[in-house]
């Protein structure tokens, strides 16, 4: 029903950026909140950022504040994490998710995953 379709992972040097997007389709895409989740190998999946439904609000891991920016358009279905300053403890496989509120922090709570985007920070 829903399909979420991550993009804009890559390989990059410690400090570099990237923008991962996620466009979205199935249903009213304003009407749910989106987020972020990784996953290293060997670790759990953990929440990175999450957005409410009209963009208003957003929330970080703790170690990515002041790095990582969580935007939405709604007019293009489409979310957005910029990724910058990358350190080699962000590697992971990067999943976008879509919910009913953004404030649900366990992977559980969230309703549709994508396939998921690697990205790879070298040291």
């Amino acid at each position: 029903q829903v399909q979420l379709v991550e993009s804009g992972g890559g390989l990059v040097q410690a400090g570099g950026s990237l923008r991962l997007s996620c466009a979205a389709s199935g249903r009213t895409f304003s009407s749910y909140a989106m987020g972020w989740f990784r996953q290293a190998p060997g670790k759990e999946r953990e929440y990175v950022a999450t957005i409410s439904r009209d963009g208003g609000v957003t929330r970080y891991k703790d170690s990515v504040k002041g790095r990582f920016t969580i935007s939405r358009d709604n007019a293009k279905n489409t979310v957005y994490l910029q990724m910058n300053s990358l350190k080699p403890e962000d590697t992971a496989l990067y999943y976008c998710v879509q919910g009913t509120y953004y404030y649900n922090l366990s992977p559980s709570s969230w309703d549709y995953w994508g396939q998921g985007t690697q990205v790879t920070v070298s040291s």
